[in-house]
């Protein structure tokens, strides 16, 4: 249970969770490349040919012979004869010798003898087929060679990487258009409360509409998973139990809502107890909001249990669950990434004084201003029962353990939701 004795920091209780973190390689499925984003890859992706496939022009001006321009100058040009345009999309049915030069836009082909590309802004013209070329090229001077973006056999992506928009465009520019990747894994959301009704209801005086279950199904789908809405559950220990137990059939990762405080409903500890060990390995975190977190496991099944009020589900979620279900997923972070936070962080100046209790870490809503051209982070009134003070924030600021504050005007780093 929860007790002052059980509380333990935030960094102890995120090594007790992921050190029991050592999940099953989730399933493969094939899909399309337009539909990837975000996915993680499940198979390295291995590039079937060069990119590109032929010498190339990055510069709009003339496929020429290296050669045929050295020493060229202002004073002293080199005259060249030109025997024709490229056009986009063709590869040159002639090739240049020594004296010819061929007009080529950015992207063309290159001819057959020509190693370089001058660009217009170093020619003048003489006459229609006549060229000064006032600056030499050196060889593949704006050129790019085959295999210079990409070369066959070459590992795209690797195994464990979460698709952007850029890795999309590079299988699709070597001819992959389709892609495994790991199968999403299903995360089970369950509410407890016997003050809360579906958020289409009409609530009675006492009750309130379920929230919470919303925010984390976008969390859940933020952060690459399937939510799995298990309802509403009454503050009944056996009827929990029953539920966590159907979701433990189909689901890799439990998030329980409510009953994680002390008092006569708190039965999420009991019922992850229940299931044998590990068990319940946090039961309290010197951390506000988020002091009630209970994390445990069920065999191989990971279990939160949540605190109630909003800001505390999605500060909990952020900082314990979001790490275990990358793993989850199949993502392999890179090791020159690891231990850099995955947050978006800008740092700006604290508008107003925060202070800080004994004994804990405060994550403090804030929003920002530009003032003067610089950015200002002003903390948000309200505790953590206020859905409103999230939707206000644009970020948080986070006041460490052992610090009684952070004084206005104090640089801050604030992590962006």
């Amino acid at each position: 249970m929860l007790g002052r004795s059980c509380v333990v920091t935030r960094e102890e209780a995120l090594r007790r969770i992921l050190e029991h973190a050592a999940v099953p390689s989730p399933a493969h499925e094939s899909i399309p490349i337009s539909s990837s984003l975000g996915r993680i890859v499940a198979v390295e992706v291995i590039s079937p040919s060069e990119l590109p496939a032929f010498a190339r022009s990055t510069m709009d001006g003339y496929a020429v012979r290296s050669a045929d321009t050295f020493g060229a100058g202002e004073s002293l040009p080199a005259l060249l004869n030109v025997i024709g345009d490229i056009p986009m999309g063709v590869i040159p049915d002639r090739a240049i010798e020594k004296g010819e030069i061929m007009k080529i836009a950015t992207g063309g082909a290159l001819p057959e003898g020509a190693d370089a590309v001058v660009m217009l802004e170093h020619t003048h013209a003489v006459d229609e087929r006549t060229i000064e070329i006032t600056r030499p090229a050196g060889p593949i001077e704006h050129v790019v060679q085959p295999g210079d973006d990409l070369k066959k056999g070459e590992v795209i992506l690797s195994r464990g990487h979460r698709m952007r928009p850029q890795d999309m465009a590079a299988l699709a520019s070597v001819g992959v258009t389709t892609i495994d990747v790991f199968a999403r894994p299903k995360v089970a959301v369950i509410s407890t409360g016997n003050e809360l009704v579906p958020a289409d209801a009409s609530p009675a005086p006492g009750r309130i509409r379920d929230s919470n279950s919303y925010n984390l199904e976008g969390l859940i789908l933020q952060s690459g998973g399937i939510p799995v809405r298990k309802g509403i559950i009454s503050d009944d220990e056996d009827l929990l139990r029953t539920t966590v137990k159907d979701a433990l059939k189909d689901c890799c990762l439990v998030l329980i809502t409510g009953g994680s405080s002390v008092g006569a409903a708190d039965h999420t500890a009991k019922v992850v107890e229940s299931f044998g060990p590990p068990g319940v390995l946090v039961h309290g975190v010197s951390m506000r909001p988020g002091k009630p977190l209970i994390a445990g496991w069920a065999g191989t099944v990971p279990i939160f249990g949540l605190p109630g009020h909003p800001v505390a589900v999605a500060v909990s979620f952020e900082v314990f669950v979001r790490p275990v279900l990358a793993r989850l997923t199949g993502e392999i972070t890179l090791p020159v990434l690891e231990g850099i936070s995955a947050y978006r962080v800008v740092r700006a100046n604290l508008a107003r004084s925060i202070s800080s209790g004994p004994g804990r870490e405060d994550h403090v809503r804030v929003f920002l201003e530009k003032r003067d051209g610089e950015l200002w982070a002003v903390p948000v009134r309200g505790g953590s029962g206020l859905i409103s003070t999230l939707v206000k924030a644009v970020g948080t600021v986070v006041v460490p353990l052992g610090t009684i504050g952070i004084e206005a005007g104090d640089e801050v780093e604030v992590r962006l939701f």
